[in-house]
């Protein structure tokens, strides 16, 4: 139990500690930009000090070594547009002069900067001479957008680290899974063995032959299921088989030894339609099927497998008119250790969705299914 919790703990630190430092960094990123802006604001009140200084001092405006002209001069990055105290536009700098023909475009850069940053007003002799609107400059405006790619390269990271961790999980299940599948099939091997040895010994006794008969139906049934968990624990080999037949032959197994209570159906064409497959484990996703089917009906209702080729593919449908499912549970049903019954280890619909899809590479969904009217399962696979 230790492990686990400490597991548990070191996650939630590493979480816990990854939160601290994002909110950190972007707190951060926030102070620089605002110090950066108020630094930019700062260049502007000097450049306006500068406009006034020419506006004071007519000897300088043919001064070209005159400081205040050089402060003018010095702003490369940052547009800003100057108005009269009319709101006509009287210079511009730092922005496209193709653009600033366009008067319609400069009024509305004008709104945009007062958005941006507030208008510095350039006062002479106690009266308002010209104002000054300014906006970001492009390095301003990058390091805005940058927490919002930070959060985005973190976002993109989470999910890899999220996906990664999720395969890695699944590997492990499968890994599992195939060992559990393997030491089962072992396991039953053992006594399936000393049945044999009794069945033959059986033989040789004044026994009933329809009691010995019955015996090795079962034994070679044990057989079969023994074969098909041995094939979960690795790739089985397909080969090209006529999917009618053996349909049929599984839902015959199926409906001798169930309910009377069940009316059986089963369509299927008069031909031959061959697929690649693999008969123990495609038989047992049928009887899991029908068995699903049968206890969402509590053993009494209609029951129906049909085989419809269409195309390049062949899809096999089983169908009941059981309680029904709401659709938020169409693909949930697959998942590994869901259930909705009393008892049960939810793995026969994840098993047959992995026999079909990881071993036979089809597909298999509920096709439809409404509450208190039934079920049908669709099987997909592809013709030869």
């Amino acid at each position: 139990m230790t492990f686990p919790q400490n597991t548990n703990f070191l996650r939630w630190l590493i979480i816990i500690a990854s939160f601290i430092i994002i909110s950190l960094i972007l707190w951060n990123t926030y102070v620089f930009f605002q110090n950066f802006k108020n630094e930019e604001h700062s260049k502007m009140q000097i450049w306006s000090s500068a406009y006034y200084e020419i506006n004071d001092n007519s000897n300088l405006k043919d001064d070209i070594g005159g400081l205040p002209l050089e402060i003018i001069q010095s702003n490369s990055t940052t547009p800003m547009i100057l108005t009269d105290n009319e709101g006509n536009i009287r210079n511009y700098s730092n922005i496209s002069d193709k653009k600033a023909k366009d008067s319609l475009y400069l009024k509305k850069l004008i709104l945009k900067f007062k958005d941006e940053n507030n208008p510095i007003e350039v006062i002479y002799k106690n009266e308002i001479q010209s104002v000054i609107y300014y906006g970001n400059s492009p390095l301003l405006n990058k390091l805005k957008y940058y927490p919002l790619a930070l959060l985005l390269i973190i976002l993109l990271f989470g999910a890899v680290v999220y996906f990664f961790y999720k395969s890695s999980k699944v590997a492990s299940q499968n890994k599992l899974w195939s060992g559990m599948a393997k030491e089962t099939a072992h396991q039953i091997g053992t006594p399936l063995s000393s049945l044999i040895g009794w069945a033959e010994i059986l033989k040789s006794e004044n026994v009933n032959p329809d009691y010995i008969k019955e015996i090795e139906k079962d034994i070679e049934r044990l057989q079969t299921i023994t074969e098909r968990f041995s094939k979960i624990g690795s790739m089985p080999t397909l080969e090209k088989i006529d999917i009618v037949k053996t349909t049929a032959e599984s839902y015959d197994y199926i409906k001798s030894r169930s309910s009377k209570h069940i009316d059986f159906e089963f369509n299927a064409p008069n031909i031959a339609i061959n697929v690649n497959l693999n008969v123990q484990i495609y038989s047992w996703t049928i009887e899991n099927l029908v068995k699903n089917a049968i206890d969402a009906m509590k053993g009494k209702g209609k029951l129906k497998i049909e085989i419809l080729p269409k195309d390049n593919l062949v899809h096999i449908r089983v169908s009941d008119t059981g309680k029904g499912m709401p659709k938020k549970l169409f693909y949930k049903i697959f998942e590994t250790g869901f259930t909705t019954k009393k008892r049960g280890w939810g793995l026969g619909l994840s098993l047959a969705k992995r026999i079909i899809e990881d071993y036979h590479k089809g597909k298999i969904k509920v096709l439809s299914s409404e509450i208190d009217k039934g079920t049908t399962i669709q099987i997909s696979l592809k013709q030869l």
